[in-house]
């Protein structure tokens, strides 16, 4: 499993982070930190399937619909 944040849509809110800080954190300027990566998409490497609770809870909790959990290839 993975995730994809759509870049141009997500505005740093920061909700992603309380439902899920292992994966989703803000720098010093108040933006997602992996957006030093991306400025597009940004599709994380594989996570663990224990975190799937907490990552779809942040895709639900996101105000802009930018992340979606992504099922990795058989």
């Amino acid at each position: 499993m993975r995730i994809e944040v759509d870049l141009k849509r997500c505005n740093n809110h920061g909700q992603c982070m309380f439902s899920a800080p292992e994966v989703f954190s803000l720098d010093d300027q108040g933006l997602l930190a992996f957006r030093s990566e991306s400025t597009d998409r940004y599709v994380s490497p594989a996570l663990d399937e224990s975190q799937r609770e907490q990552l779809q809870e942040a895709s639900d909790m996101c105000p802009t619909l930018a992340i979606t959990l992504v099922e990795a290839a058989p």
